[in-house]
């Protein structure tokens, strides 16, 4: 089965994939058995079609696996409905323009998170984009429904950020400012602690936690 690496494991395979051969009630714990060496010091779970999987989880034929490391963070309206947005982006980040996004006649608060690169002149993101985009929705609708958000948005850029520039934005509005200020910290905090997204510092890849399965 071929499996995706990404950012520590990646460099140290010297390749965006490798192949494992499984039997065929292979589980979870087997692929990441097989994988000997490669993970040595370096707690990772395994994305299976896109979505974290426990260890009895059983593989089948066809499965699009990867092995996840430690992400960056750790645990450290129209008509149609409230404004829900994501972009993952190689292009510079836009604050007020993430703010007009989440801008209503209904709402009486926006608040807005940027998180800038700092003390070093560049940080490298790279990103499981095809995983990570349906999660940021994921929380994005989950902020929106539990707070009662008028719109809520995340931006997160991949590739090289200069020192002083966002690689991560946030939106929310609401009616009322504890709503939205509750909603842009929750998101925040998740989409470090869940989405597969890394940063490297002058090469080095900055160490985080495990994202929790459930």
């Amino acid at each position: 089965m071929n499996v995706r690496l990404f950012a520590v494991l990646r460099q140290r395979a010297g390749t965006g994939a490798i192949e494992l051969e499984l039997p065929d009630d292979a589980r979870v714990r087997d692929a990441l058995d097989a994988l000997g060496t490669l993970t040595d010091g370096v707690p990772c779970v395994l994305a299976v079609n896109r979505e974290y999987a426990p260890d009895e989880h059983v593989l089948r034929a066809g499965d699009e696996l990867a092995l996840i490391p430690p992400v960056s963070g750790g645990s450290g309206g129209g008509a149609g409905g409230p404004v829900r947005h994501v972009r993952i982006t190689e292009e510079p980040l836009s604050l007020d323009a993430l703010a007009c996004l989440v801008a209503s006649p209904l709402a009486g608060a926006v608040v807005t998170f940027s998180g800038v690169t700092r003390e070093v002149a560049w940080l490298d993101y790279e990103c499981y984009v095809e995983m990570a985009t349906p999660m940021l929705q994921e929380l994005v609708d989950a902020a929106i429904a539990r707070h009662s958000l008028t719109a809520a948005a995340v931006e997160h850029r991949v590739g090289r950020v200069p020192l002083g520039e966002p690689s991560v934005i946030v939106a929310t509005s609401s009616g009322h400012r504890p709503e939205a200020f509750a909603a842009a910290r929750e998101l925040i905090d998740e989409l470090k602690a869940r989405a597969p997204i890394w940063k490297a510092e002058e090469g080095e890849w900055v160490v985080g936690e495990v994202p929790p399965i459930a």
